[in-house]
């Protein structure tokens, strides 16, 4: 009786320890995920951040400045674009700092054009494509000049390629490293039941009549751990959108509800997986060498 009640509490404290694992291990990755969503959407506001000037020609009429807009929007490499007057580029405080008198007085007149400023979407990485568009732009009627700072966009869409490939890489490998610590942890819970497995064998027990009770206790495990890992995750994330609310917002709540279904959809799927690779192996060991492990 007392032997049945130590393996009873093996069994139990095996079970407990393999579901709050894997409730860690998910909890990791979610947080790992969040943190890769919110990187890669710094990532793409950075390559949006650069500006590309289209200066007008002198002189011309309001129906073709609308003309020249609608062409530029129409573009889909665009993002934003903003009409800024010669008058207004003047009065700017930083532009006249450069001066210690007015700049009419020198010149006699507004040397400054028109132009409209625009902010180009993500794929503007792409060297061709952003060739192209210089190109496109340049032969509208009416654009005397197109400004791009060439060489600064290369180098940052460059380092953010960059940071995209190492935050891939450290997700696979976190990823692969979770899924083999979930193995082990799930393989070593069932192998504590080896002599339960055999004992059913042993009087006549199919296959799938052994495996049925496992498999949807580790359903039941996957959504304990899943659950935990979700309660882990928004106390992880409401602690940080005190401390950093700009998070949130980067992250983007849709995002966030997203990790939480995966977390406890993974948790079912790899329990229920993982359970079923390790019991394949028990149920169709023979009886004689179970005893070797």
């Amino acid at each position: 009786m007392k032997d049945d009640r130590r393996l009873k509490r093996k069994v139990r404290n095996s079970y407990i320890v393999s579901t709050v694992s894997m409730a860690l291990v998910l909890f990791l990755l979610g947080s790992v995920g969040y943190l890769m969503v919110a990187a890669m959407k710094v990532a793409d506001t950075l390559q949006q951040s650069i500006s590309m000037t289209v200066e007008l020609r002198e002189g011309l009429t309001a129906e073709r400045r609308d003309a020249i807009a609608s062409q530029l929007t129409a573009q889909p490499i665009v993002r934003t674009i903003a009409f800024v007057s010669k008058e207004d580029k003047i009065e700017d405080a930083e532009f006249r700092k450069m001066f210690e008198s007015q700049i009419e007085e020198i010149l006699g007149e507004n040397p400054l054009p028109d132009s409209y400023e625009l902010t180009l979407t993500a794929r503007s990485s792409d060297r061709e494509l952003i060739a192209a568009f210089i190109d496109a732009v340049s032969a509208i009627d009416g654009v005397e000049r197109v400004s791009y700072p060439a060489q600064m966009a290369e180098r940052l869409h460059a380092t953010v390629n960059k940071i995209r490939l190492v935050l891939l890489l450290f997700g696979g490998a976190l990823l692969v490293i979770s899924l083999i610590l979930l193995s082990n942890t799930i393989r070593l819970a069932i192998y504590s039941k080896r002599y339960l497995i055999n004992t059913m064998k042993l009087v006549g027990a199919t296959k799938w009549f052994i495996m049925r009770p496992f498999l949807a206790g580790s359903v039941t495990q996957g959504i304990l751990a899943g659950a935990g890992a979700s309660a882990l995750f928004c106390a992880a994330v409401y602690g940080l959108n005190e401390a950093v609310p700009e998070l949130l917002t980067i992250a983007q709540a849709g995002k966030i509800a997203l990790i939480l279904g995966a977390m406890i959809g993974g948790g079912i799927l790899i329990a229920l997986l993982f359970t079923f690779a390790a019991l394949n192996k028990f149920v169709n060991m023979k009886s004689n060498k179970i005893y070797l492990y």
